[in-house]
């Protein structure tokens, strides 16, 4: 696997840069974000500055924070009510961005229309993630490319960790 990474840059730099990127592909109607870290008070944070970044150009934000769920219950308590707007703060134009664990995980990562996996010891999501930020200096984070062609065919099929 091929990994590209840029030099790093102030956190709310890369925090603009993540916001103006996402808006660029979903500028309209609900909108969900997933943050993962291997630490909660990682993703907590980020999620919480993204959702601020958001808000500084204009989004609609609701805001959440979950443990380890099951799909059934992440769709049940948190997506089908936002997508309906029966959520408290949702509309018809808004973002959801939630932080928590397995929020990548296979069964769930199709969900979101972006999602974002913070880093500070090396470890990869379990699956894709639209972007990908080593936080190990917080106040001046990098974010990485992968080259995910390299991997062989077994990475993510099912079963296959």
């Amino acid at each position: 696997m091929t990994r590209t990474a840029y030099e790093a840059q102030p956190r709310d730099q890369l925090l603009d840069g993540i916001a103006e990127e996402f808006l660029q592909h979903a500028s309209h109607g609900r909108r969900l974000i997933a943050v993962e870290a291997s630490t909660t008070a990682d993703a907590e944070r980020f999620a919480d500055d993204l959702a601020s970044a958001l808000a500084a150009r204009g989004q609609a934000v609701v805001r959440r924070s979950v443990d380890r769920v099951e799909e059934a219950t992440l769709r049940a308590e948190l997506v089908e009510p936002f997508r309906a707007g029966t959520l408290p703060g949702a509309s018809a134009d808004s973002v959801i961005v939630v932080d928590g664990q397995g929020l990548l995980d296979d069964g769930v990562r199709g969900i979101w229309h972006f999602s974002v996996w913070l880093t500070a010891d090396g470890a990869l999501p379990h699956s894709g993630a639209s972007v990908i930020v080593d936080v190990t200096d917080d106040a001046a984070p990098s974010r990485f490319f992968y080259d995910y062609c390299a991997l062989p065919p077994s990475v993510n099929r099912p079963g296959l960790r």
